[in-house]
Formats: C-alpha cells, sequence, structure tokens
C-alpha cells in the first residue's frame, strides 16, 4: 500500500487470516485475543482483529477502510445492525471516527435494510458487497447506501463454468457489461451511491471500467 498510495482499502475475512499468519503483527493478535469478557472472546477477539487490521491501514492510506460484518449474519436484519454499530463502537475506542469506516454488509434483502437504516438513522457508511445483479443494484440505491461493490470477475466466473464460451474479450465480459449497466443507471438516474468495480481477474478488465467512480485492485 505504501508504494502504490491507494485512496482507500478493503479488508476481507480471507486477507486478515493470510496476514495474521505473519510474525510482523502478531501484536494485534494478542491485543486482539485480550479484547472482551471470557463468553464473549472469541467474536469479540475476531472483531477486534479485523478493526485493529483496519487501524494500520488507515495509517496508510487518507481516505476510508471497508471492513465486513460476519457473513453468517447476511439474513439478519438486525444482527448486521448490531454487528456494525459494534465495529464503529470499536474503531471510535481506537481514536478513529466512523467517517472514515465503510462497513460492508451482503447484498441480500436484509442486508440491504440493514444498510437502509445504518445510513438513515446511525449515519454509519455502507458498502454493499457480494452483489452480482442489476435488481440487487437498484436495491442498494434505492436505499441509499454508501457505496456498492459490484463484483466483476466472479460473474465471468460463472459464464466460464457453466456456459460453452470459455474465453471472453474484455469488452464482451459479462462481468464488465453488468458494471457498465449499473453505473450508466445510477448516473442517469442520478444516484448518489458510489460505484466500486471489484474482483477483477485480469488487467484487461481494469482498463474496460477506467472511468468507474472507483475500482479495488489487488496488488499482482
Amino acid at each position: 500500500m505504501k508504494e502504490y498510495q491507494p485512496t482507500d482499502a478493503t479488508t476481507n475475512p480471507s486477507l486478515i487470516l493470510a496476514a495474521s499468519k505473519l510474525n510482523h503483527y502478531q501484536h494485534l493478535i494478542e491485543k486482539a485475543v485480550n479484547y472482551g469478557t471470557v463468553q464473549e472472546q472469541i467474536n469479540s477477539a475476531m472483531d477486534k482483529l479485523c478493526v485493529l487490521f483496519g487501524c494500520e491501514i488507515l495509517k496508510i492510506i487518507p481516505g476510508r477502510v471497508s471492513t465486513e460484518v460476519d457473513a453468517r449474519l447476511s439474513f439478519n436484519k438486525e444482527a448486521s445492525i448490531e454487528k456494525a454499530r459494534q465495529l464503529i463502537k470499536l474503531y471510535e475506542e481506537e481514536g478513529i471516527h466512523k467517517d472514515r469506516i465503510l462497513i460492508k454488509l451482503a447484498s441480500t434483502w436484509e442486508g440491504i435494510q440493514a444498510a437502509k437504516v445504518l445510513e438513515e438513522k446511525y449515519q454509519i457508511h455502507c458498502n454493499m458487497t457480494l452483489l452480482f445483479n442489476f435488481a440487487q443494484a437498484v436495491a442498494c440505491a434505492e436505499a441509499g447506501v454508501t457505496l456498492i461493490s459490484p463484483f466483476v470477475g466472479r460473474i465471468l466466473d460463472w459464464y466460464v463454468a457453466n456456459t460453452d464460451k470459455k474465453s471472453f474479450e474484455p469488452k464482451e465480459d459479462p462481468g464488465v457489461i453488468s458494471v457498465t449497466k449499473i453505473y450508466n443507471y445510477y448516473k442517469k438516474f442520478d444516484y448518489k451511491t458510489v460505484v466500486m468495480g471489484a474482483s477483477f481477474r485480469n488487467v484487461g478488465e481494469i482498463k474496460c471500467l477506467a472511468g468507474c467512480d472507483l475500482l479495488t485492485i489487488r496488488q499482482v
């Protein structure tokens, strides 16, 4: 991150797991494990660890970091709201204002409704993930969420696995087409929700979506 100097950043469970195995971050593991009561220690430690990694990232970037609500809560609106507020509280305990945080929620119906409450009632900004189709994108925009992360590569993966066509030029890539349609719809109807293309499989997809509001790109 220091080398490429991105504006914003995101975390996800697989990246947290990979980083947790490095000796360099053992001090974060120890701090997370010691957080919370004995009964709550496992859940509290995982939440705290995600927040601590987020805090480390915020030392590097000028913008916001996204932290994910446990995917097991994807179909539970109230539990998602509670978990999101807890994550924000943990950030505030570390001296980080909620305006620098995006709470990642799955774009299920319950997740979208949770985001609507978080945005309107608690002024907590949300990043809607696991977004694969136009209907989800429209529902997110209608809910007034801050940002969506429509997947590109995972849509391509599905087409490669389930159709006879096994390769696509970037401009005909179904994931690229999906995000382009969403982006154009948002601009046409003046939705304020930010479109951040995600889950790329090749550089061609990225180049085709240059001009999208934001792109989240991993180092290769």
